[in-house]
Formats: C-alpha cells, sequence, structure tokens
C-alpha cells in the first residue's frame, strides 16, 4: 500500500520542472542551515576549551554530543516523517532545533559544558529529524542517475554556510583569544572565573538570533507550496521488491558504514582543524578560519561535481576518485608539517565533498517502500562524526595529534572498496 502525506498533495518524479525547481530551492534553504548549525562546531570547540576549560578530548565531546543524536533519533525520526509526512516533519526538525539553541542560554549563564552539550545533543536530534526528510527528498525529486547532482548542489548551499559560519562566529567568539588567554595566566581565580565567565555570555546572543531564524524557517516551510513525493511510484523504484526483507539489501548496510566512515573524516577535516593548529603552536587568531578553507575546497569540489555528474563521469567513478584524494591528502597532512600539513588537512575537504552525493543515492537506489528506514539507518551513520574524532583525540594523547590521523586512510581505502564493489552487492538489476 502506498504512503502519502495526509498534508501535501503527492508528487511524482515526473512532476514539471518548475514544481521541481521551487522544491530544490526550499531544500537548499533548508541544506544552508545544516551548514551554518554544523560547521560551526568547529569554532565552539576552541572556545569552549577555553571558556569551559577543558583539554582537547574533553573539548572534542562537542561532536561527540551534536553527532551521536543522529544515531539516537535516526529511526525515530523515520516514524514521525511517516505519520507527519516530509513537510512536518521539517518543520519539526527547525522547531527542536530552535529549542536546542535556546538551552545555550542557561548554559552560558552557568558556564556548565554539560548543559552546552545538552544543547548540541537537542540540536543534532532537531538535523537528525530535519536530513532524515530532506535528504531521501531530493535524492528522488528526480532521475536517479542526476541524484549526485542534486545532491552537489545541496552541498553548495551546505558548505557555503559552513565557511561563513566560522568566519562569524569566530569574529564574535574568539576575537583576540591569544591575547585573552594569556591575560588569563595573571589573574586571581576569582578575577579568572569572573572574565571566563563574560566570555561564556558572548554565546548568547548569536543563538538567540540563531533560534528566532529557526522558527521563522519552520513557519515558511510550514506555509510553503512544498509538495509529497511518494517513494513508492512505478517511475522511481523497482516494484519488485515487495518480497524482499529490507537486510537482502546488503549494498544499504555496505554503505551505512561507508558513510558512517565518511562523516568521521569528514568532521576531522572541518572540526578538528582549528584544534590541530592550535596544538602545532599555530595562534588561534589565525587557526580560527582554518574551517573556512576546508569549506572552501569542498565548495570548488561540489561544484566540479555539479558540472562533471553525471554527464562526464558516474557517481561510481567520482567516488573512487575521491577515496583516493582522500588517502593522498591523508598522508600528505601525516608526512608533512606547521602549514602544509594543515594544507592537507583542508585539501580533504576537496576529496570529501563527492563522497556524500554519491553514496547516498548509491545506498538507497531501489530501495522501494524501505527507501525511509533506508534513509533512517544512513541518517544513523552520521553517527561516525562522534566517534572517529573522539577517537582520534584519545589515540592523539598517547602518540601525538598528527600520528593520529593514521586513522583516516582505512576509512578511504574502504569507501573505495564500496564505490568498485560494494554499491553493487544485493542490488537487483
Amino acid at each position: 500500500m502506498q504512503q502519502t502525506d495526509k498534508y501535501a498533495e503527492p508528487m511524482k518524479v515526473n512532476a514539471t520542472a518548475s514544481t521541481a525547481s521551487r522544491s530544490i530551492i526550499i531544500i537548499g534553504a533548508l541544506f544552508f542551515i545544516f551548514g551554518f548549525v554544523t560547521w560551526v562546531n568547529s569554532t565552539l570547540i576552541p572556545y569552549l576549551q577555553i571558556a569551559c576549560e577543558l583539554n582537547t578530548s574533553q573539548a572534542i565531546w562537542v561532536t561527540f554530543a551534536f553527532y551521536i543524536s543522529y544515531a539516537v533519533m535516526a529511526f525515530p525520526s523515520s516514524w514521525v516523517i511517516n505519520k507527519v509526512g516530509f513537510k512536518n516533519g521539517m518543520m519539526y526538525g527547525l522547531m527542536v532545533m530552535a529549542i536546542g539553541a535556546l538551552i545555550f542560554v542557561p548554559a552560558a549563564h552557568a558556564r556548565t559544558f554539560g548543559l552546552f552539550l545538552t544543547g548540541l545533543f537537542v540540536i543534532g536530534i532537531g538535523l537528525a529529524l530535519l536530513q532524515t526528510a530532506s535528504n531521501p527528498y531530493i535524492t528522488i525529486l528526480g532521475p536517479i542517475e542526476s541524484a549526485a547532482k542534486r545532491m552537489s548542489i545541496m552541498g553548495v548551499c551546505n558548505k557555503g554556510a559552513g565557511a561563513i559560519a566560522p568566519l562569524i562566529m569566530g569574529a564574535i567568539l574568539l576575537k583576540d583569544m591569544n591575547g585573552f588567554e594569556a591575560s588569563l595566566s595573571t589573574l586571581s581565580p576569582a578575577d579568572k572565573a569572573a572574565k571566563l565567565d563574560a566570555l561564556a555570555s558572548q554565546v548568547i546572543m548569536p543563538y538567540v538570533v540563531l533560534a528566532i531564524v529557526l522558527v521563522v524557517l519552520a513557519i515558511l516551510v510550514k506555509l510553503s507550496s512544498l509538495p509529497n513525493i511518494q517513494t513508492n511510484d512505478d517511475a522511481t523504484v523497482q516494484t519488485n521488491n515487495n518480497q524482499r526483507s529490507i537486510f537482502s539489501y546488503t549494498y544499504l548496510f555496505l554503505g551505512f558504514i561507508a558513510l558512517f566512515l565518511y562523516v568521521g573524516v569528514e568532521v576531522m577535516a572541518g572540526d578538528i582543524i582549528q584544534v590541530y593548529g592550535k596544538n602545532i603552536n599555530i595562534p588561534l587568531d589565525i587557526a580560527k578560519h582554518f574551517t573556512t578553507y576546508t569549506m572552501i575546497a569542498m565548495l570548488a569540489s561540489y561544484l566540479l561535481g555539479i558540472v562533471l555528474i553525471p554527464k562526464y563521469i558516474s557517481q561510481e567513478k567520482s567516488l573512487r576518485i575521491a577515496a583516493i584524494l582522500g588517502v593522498l591528502f591523508s598522508l600528505g597532512a601525516i608526512f608533512t608539517s606547521g602549514y602544509t600539513s594543515i594544507m592537507f588537512i583542508a585539501l580533504l575537504g576537496f576529496a570529501n565533498a563527492p563522497v556524500w552525493p554519491a553514496l547516498w543515492p548509491l545506498a538507497i537506489d531501489g530501495l522501494g517502500k524501505y527507501i525511509k528506514t533506508g534513509s533512517a539507518l544512513l541518517i544513523v551513520g552520521i553517527a561516525g562524526g562522534a566517534i572517529l574524532p573522539k577517537v582520534w583525540a584519545i589515540l592523539g594523547e598517547q602518540i601525538g595529534l598528527q600520528k593520529a590521523f593514521w586513522i583516516l586512510v582505512p576509512c578511504y581505502i574502504y569507501i573505495f572498496y564500496y564505490a568498485i564493489a560494494g554499491n553493487r552487492i544485493g542490488k537487483q538489476r
């Protein structure tokens, strides 16, 4: 039995170009929000490390709290979307994110790291709901062969925001931080606490503004003409899979592993680069811009993907190239030093950009009635952004942060395997 959204008219994949274009614009705006909220974590890590007096391993709990929420919320998100539909699912996701942003207000007043982590976890829950709805939506909005191109357009929106977020939040939260840190050592405990309290309060206004923006967007999505898609339409999926169990789609589960590893390496290239730069004695006033360099590299790669896929190269080939570049740039980061090593970490953004747009459609192609469940499983894979950076930080305390980047290499090797073979295992032709 086909499922339709009782809140919106169903839209088939062969909808008019104008309808699809409007939908892409709306989803593009949501992907911009994904990017801003996600990549601002790169600034929060060093900021909270100073404000809450944390070591590197403790500060990395920022990424853990944010990304682990995807594992917690992915399947409940699928259930919510089945109940209320894609459109309302997106609206509710935005509202939950606004609540998470507002938790930063009491967290800042109390200068309590646990409350900050709670706010990040709630924001992540909202994002999980939002992404569970929007990623399959944009994937099946047109032919599966060009899905990577549409996802690349979304990537431009996402990483464009990711490039802006560290610049804006870095200017607000990390201004003259080198001088600030130096001054702390000269203060009495009481004066030091007062100065750190003042630093923590600087996060309140940006997150109140963010909460307001999220609420306004939720209202706009609710009032929009964003249509629903019939995920079981004959033109979209194979109809002979009704006799199959979801566990027979081996390529989906292999894709889940690939996406888990990918998000881990993407977060390390984007969020960890500032911490790594500070660790190798690059001033934080300079290091706070490093995430923007990673995002610019990703943007360049996304734009290249829009031009090349699928006209000149296939999704599988773009994934193979990305994995090979990932290995090469990882080795460059390990075997060079200083700003050159930082450059290779930033270049990982160029390697990473094609992975998500190619992985997602390859992993959900042909799932039919299981597409929402499969999408939820892939969303769980985003928890790789929680696990791998934490492993890197713990390993880095033992052998050094630069040598800990060796964990990147097997991740890219597995992604290469999925590109050449894993995406075909269990797929009906």
